[in-house]
């Protein structure tokens, strides 16, 4: 190594910096004159670099993973003991359930109970928003042959969508609950009172016609009476909530903003099922009475 004196080691000094930055413009001239060379160098390095960087990498990934675990430890006592309680309610409720589905046999059973009509339906999806006659309406894509009607009444897996206004050749429109058009008698599940849910193209439908001394309580569920006869009682609608004092609302059950599979009800051609239940009374058949068979053993009597 051939010694400097001081004043050359000074005179390097100062040229470094004037060297690095001339380098620089040169490197940004090149990247700008020929960017493929650019590009394929700059790739070069970076697969060069890359198994440095996943040495880098690893080392924290393992020190990450290890302090997860070293977490999830401390965590698992309380995880077991919470698990135990779910695990213990969990039994008392089945135990619950299974008196319950037993007394309900029996008490079928005394009374010999006839199951409601079970009504036919045709599963759909939403294809579209639609605009037109309705502000608040979804265009379903369905298998219209299998037997949709106009007015019939449509739901998904949470609550009440609202009811078929238009039926075409492969698709059927469906006018929603929150539409201005929209007006569904309705009852109050805990004050039992009577109101008129009435749509306004927001989010949210007014509940109208309710008893001014049995007002709408805060949270409780509404749902259908009955009164229509496309429409019956016990479907669930949503429930109270206020906007401001005297003003209550409905919040939908049914996730109108987001439909996707939704099912249309026919409870016009509902057909009832007969319920395996024992101690059903079968009905006679015409033609086969009774009275007729008494008779001829008094005779032969």
């Amino acid at each position: 190594m051939i010694p400097l004196s001081i004043q050359s080691r000074q005179a390097l000094d100062k040229l470094v910096l004037p060297l690095l930055v001339v380098m620089a413009l040169g490197i940004m001239l090149l990247g700008q004159a020929d960017r493929a060379l650019t590009e394929r160098v700059r790739m070069g390095v970076a697969d060069m670099l890359a198994p440095a960087y996943g040495l880098i990498v690893w080392p924290q990934e393992r020190l990450h993973g290890l302090y997860r675990r070293m977490r999830d430890m401390t965590r698992i006592e309380a995880e077991n003991e919470r698990l135990r309680a779910e695990n213990a309610n969990l039994r008392h409720w089945y135990d619950v359930a299974a008196a319950l589905a037993d007394e309900n046999a029996a008490l079928k059973a005394h009374l010999h109970w006839m199951p409601d009509p079970s009504p036919s339906f045709v599963t759909g999806r939403v294809v579209r928003d639609t605009s037109g006659l309705y502000a608040r309406s979804v265009l379903l894509a369905a298998n219209v042959d299998a037997g949709i009607h106009k007015d019939e009444i449509v739901l998904d897996a949470s609550g009440l969508v609202g009811r078929v206004t238009e039926v075409g050749g492969r698709s059927v429109r469906v006018l929603l609950v929150t539409d201005v058009s929209s007006r569904i008698p309705v009852t109050l599940e805990v004050s039992h009172g009577a109101a008129i849910m009435a749509g306004d193209n927001s989010a949210t439908p007014r509940l109208m016609y309710y008893p001014q001394d049995n007002g709408p309580i805060e949270g409780e569920r509404v749902v259908t009476n009955g009164e229509i006869d496309s429409l019956p009682a016990g479907l669930p609608v949503g429930r109270v909530h206020y906007v401001r004092p005297g003003q209550p609302v409905v919040i939908p059950s049914a996730s109108l903003d987001h439909l996707d599979i939704v099912r249309v009800f026919d409870y016009g051609r509902a057909s009832v099922v007969a319920p395996d239940a024992p101690g059903r009374i079968p009905l006679p058949r015409p033609g086969n009475s009774l009275v007729p068979s008494f008779q001829s053993k008094v005779g032969r009597g």
